[in-house]
């Protein structure tokens, strides 16, 4: 065992390492981890826009119509769902940072051969394998920026990491329209893909494993990693792990999930996720082609989407720092009904307010209150099934990624105007802020 000269007592409860990590500084390691995880869900965010906005070049050289473009979409989001709800709860059995470099990696490959594409197959078969690898990293990222930020900032660090995704997505939008004259779509996913491998090298050397994790482990051998990274961080050591963590990892399972100390808020959880996702992705898909019908030019399409996203980052910042005085799922209930309102009273004000103003406020709360159901998420299950419940949080949630723009095509092709299709869809956000009060997480 590795004694430390900080040490008096070793510590037994598991909560005992988020004791160790509130006090002092935070150290160069911690910030790196929340760091690079923000980096990563950029390249999640800019992946998810460039394909939006390369669409229209791929079909017309690629001649795929778009009933089949919309199948692209739908898989993207279907493997995203799969990769969160039964890849990433590996995590919980061989470690956060084996299943984020696998992930990472698994996204830098097929998004590079995304670029050499000739097929509607191959172009399916390669955007679901990136939809599995981003949403196993979703989750990973989530868990571990959880466990390396003190409580105090756990809100705001997960907000960081998160705004992340509508900061990608606005990027997306300023870089790739510029981008494709010059190297056509192939150059956009091709470069995509060789930055995202390069992160594959960045997670490997700079990436630790969760100090969490490493306690369910119990040995001998990660009680040495453990104090390693400890000293590394200037923090006290430990000078043994509980007996009862070396049989906690068989136990991470969705229908640990459901247990009876879980299920309530694990049910409603999933709910409120789901409902979340199928308003926001129905404006993520279809914001663009509302304004141009609506009879706006299309770079006021391109600015709507820069708009709402930009909008999202600054909410999703400062989310996660008045959560830490006002309760978590109280300013995610409020988020939400402000959404929501916003979107139903748009015909109205959109008569009196400008309409990109209007869209970055929406894009403010709706996608501040996403983030903070990360957190909750984050917050609401130990350890042992964290990246489990958040993975399982996430890929229900795709169910709505799905249904959302699916639904939103249908109403278009009916003729449905911007601001029907608007007020509909305040309907999920409403009901969704009633369920985030109740889970009454700070």
């Amino acid at each position: 065992m590795v004694n430390s000269p900080h040490n008096t007592a070793p510590p037994s409860p598991s909560e005992d390492f988020e004791l160790i990590l509130d006090k002092g500084r935070l150290s160069a390691t911690q910030i790196r981890v929340v760091f690079i995880s923000f980096l990563l869900m950029i390249l999640d965010g800019f992946d998810i826009t460039s394909m939006s906005f390369t669409a229209q070049r791929i079909s017309t050289e690629l001649n795929i119509d778009a009933t089949n473009l919309g199948v692209i979409f739908s898989v993207t989001l279907a493997g995203m769902m799969l990769g969160a709800m039964f890849i990433a709860p590996i995590a919980d059995k061989i470690g956060r940072r084996k299943m984020l470099i696998i992930s990472v990696l698994v996204i830098g490959i097929s998004m590079t051969l995304t670029g050499f594409v000739s097929t509607l197959w191959e172009l399916i078969i390669l955007r679901t394998i990136t939809g599995l690898g981003v949403g196993s990293m979703l989750a990973n990222i989530t868990a571990l920026t959880t466990e390396y930020t003190p409580t105090k900032y756990r809100s705001f660090g997960v907000a960081i990491v998160a705004s992340g995704f509508p900061l990608g997505a606005t990027l997306g939008g300023i870089i790739v329209v510029p981008t494709l004259p010059v190297y056509g779509w192939e150059g956009v996913f091709i470069g995509l893909g060789i930055i995202t491998s390069i992160m594959t090298v960045v997670v490997y050397f700079l990436v630790p494993e969760s100090l969490q994790f490493l306690r369910t482990i119990g040995t001998d051998n990660a009680l040495l990693k453990t104090n390693a990274l400890l000293r590394k961080m200037n923090k006290q050591q430990v000078s043994s792990f509980p007996v009862k963590s070396t049989n906690i990892l068989p136990k991470a399972s969705v229908m640990s999930l459901l247990a009876p100390p879980l299920r309530a808020k694990t049910i409603r959880l999933w709910l409120t996720f789901l409902l979340v996702f199928v308003s926001m992705y129905f404006l993520m898909s279809w914001l663009p082609k509302l304004v141009i019908n609506s009879g706006l030019s299309e770079s006021s399409g391109v600015l709507s989407a820069v708009a709402l996203n930009g909008g999202g980052v600054v909410g999703t910042l400062l989310l996660g720092w008045f959560a830490a005085n006002f309760g978590l799922t109280k300013l995610v209930g409020i988020f939400l009904t402000v959404a929501g309102s916003l979107l139903l009273l748009f015909g109205v004000l959109f008569e009196y307010l400008n309409l990109f103003l209007l869209l970055f406020v929406i894009g403010f709360f709706l996608q501040g209150a996403y983030v903070g159901l990360y957190s909750t998420s984050a917050k609401l299950y130990p350890t042992e099934v964290r990246a489990t419940g958040i993975g399982w949080a996430l890929g229900l949630g795709r169910f709505g990624a799905v249904i959302g723009p699916y639904v939103g095509g249908v109403f278009i092709a009916s003729g449905f105007s911007m601001q029907l299709n608007f007020l509909i869809f305040s309907v999920p956000l409403l009901i969704a802020a009633i369920l985030a009060w109740g889970l009454k997480i700070r």
